[in-house]
């Protein structure tokens, strides 16, 4: 409910940008119109990156209860699920932009992760219909959170594409940066979170 009020907020004040957002996976003209006038802190942003945490923990409660059946959250759990979560990101990105200022690459970065920002918000959005019908309609099984997974990790892969098609031609004259960015800022960290998250 919390997921769908933030929705229902941001499409009722800011009814056009909701409407480019939406269509955000078929073109790109929410990223080109809207990444030119970027803000530290964006009411939109923020709506639907509270809708994406919030989302995402409920997703991953569902996966977790389906795989480890003998195991339950409680309400206490859950929040830390989500303000982990929160949290995690929000350091993420900070560290990201602090890096992008050290190396005078803010321009490029702030465009990136306001990329990256709007396809991940896109992906809290179709998750909520996703928990909807897994906690109220379909009983998940193993099986279906794989082909969900597999579905989200497609959608990924798209826009993946899509950031590195927008920025080829700095890529390839950055090719050694841009491979130790990845390492460090994209991989790394969840890295540390799974190896984390599965000891304690």
């Amino acid at each position: 409910m919390v997921g769908l009020i933030c929705i229902t907020i941001a499409k009722a004040a800011f009814t056009n940008r909701f409407n480019d957002f939406s269509a955000i996976l078929g073109n790109s003209k929410y990223l080109n119109i809207y990444s030119r006038d970027q803000k530290f802190f964006d009411k939109f942003d923020a709506l639907l990156f509270t809708n994406f945490v919030i989302s995402t923990a409920i997703f991953i409660c569902i996966c977790y209860r389906v795989l480890h059946s003998d195991l339950r959250l409680d309400p206490n759990s859950m929040l830390k699920i989500i303000f982990s979560i929160g949290v995690f990101l929000i350091i993420k990105v900070l560290f990201e932009r602090l890096i992008a200022s050290l190396f005078n690459m803010d321009e490029v970065i702030d465009h990136y992760i306001f990329q990256k920002t709007s396809y991940t918000n896109f992906f809290g959005m179709l998750l909520i219909p996703v928990n909807a019908l897994l906690i109220y309609s379909i009983t998940p099984s193993k099986l279906l959170l794989y082909f969900i997974l597999s579905f989200l990790l497609i959608l990924l892969v798209i826009s993946l594409g899509t950031s590195l098609k927008r920025y080829q031609n700095l890529i390839k004259s950055n090719l050694f940066y841009f491979i130790l960015y990845l390492c460090t800022l994209e991989i790394a960290p969840y890295v540390i979170l799974y190896k984390f998250v599965t000891l304690y």
